[in-house]
């Protein structure tokens, strides 16, 4: 299974569950993908470390209701400073939800907005390097924002995190720009500005499978259920689904 020892800057690092039943989670996800867990212990407020094969993959912490967001997957992006990345946030349209903050010796993260309103974690990695593996079944394989005012959301990322970025589709039907090109791409933003009304801009995360109508029936049977049932596109087979807690996530795998 080929390895990462760090993320480019600005590019998804780490992702973590925010769920408000850790042990249902960690029940379904170590089943669903092969993933092994771990508490990082009280001093790190009880968060869960997900492992695939021995690598980092994933973390879980927590959701007491006081936050009153729903239970949900988070993505974050490499900054070498996170506090720069965070000093530029605000001026170009974003917002500061947790300032940069040291946790320990693992690094140092923050959580802001774009200016579509998406949610977007910040990580400065210190001794944690983020996810060590992706691409691979039961991995993370794909990041992809659904942006509201994708114009000014684009830029936002270009000039906040430093990304280079490549237009892979300008026509009216499917808007579409990617944080790198080709092959080397390593995450994507849609135009979603066709969103249901209340549907917020949000990140989603793609996991691997080998077999996706295989998973989504998996799922299904671990306490999960089908948002959208799996079918074949140019990018492999697709499904959306959520786990026993409701938070969403993507499956995708070969084409049948």
């Amino acid at each position: 299974m080929p390895q990462r020892d760090s993320a480019p800057n600005g590019a998804p690092c780490w992702i973590d569950l925010f769920t408000t039943d850790p042990d249902t989670s960690q029940a379904f996800y170590n089943e669903l993908f092969g993933w092994t867990s771990e508490s990082a212990g009280d001093e790190y407020g009880g968060y869960v470390n997900f492992a695939k094969d021995g690598l980092p993959v994933a973390g879980a912490m927590k959701n007491d209701g006081a936050s009153g967001q729903p239970d949900t997957w988070s993505v974050y992006l490499a900054s070498a400073a996170a506090d720069t990345t965070v000093a530029a946030v605000a001026d170009n349209g974003g917002m500061v939800y947790v300032e940069p903050m040291d946790v320990m010796e693992l690094g140092k993260m923050a959580i802001v907005a774009d200016p579509g309103g998406a949610t977007i974690g910040v990580w400065q990695p210190g001794l944690h390097k983020g996810f060590a593996v992706l691409g691979e079944p039961g991995t993370p394989n794909w990041f992809e924002l659904h942006a509201r005012n994708y114009e000014a959301t684009v830029a936002f990322y270009e000039r906040v995190f430093g990304w280079e970025t490549e237009v892979m589709s300008d026509a009216p039907e499917l808007r579409y720009t990617t944080l790198g090109s080709g092959d080397d791409a390593l995450a994507g933003v849609m135009d979603a500005t066709d969103l249901a009304e209340g549907q917020p801009a949000a990140w989603v995360i793609y996991f691997g499978t080998a077999d996706t109508d295989a998973t989504v029936a998996q799922a299904i049977e671990l306490g999960g259920a089908v948002v959208e049932a799996a079918e074949n596109s140019p990018y492999g087979r697709l499904a959306v689904v959520t786990d026993p807690t409701g938070a969403q996530f993507r499956l995708m795998g070969p084409n049948n």
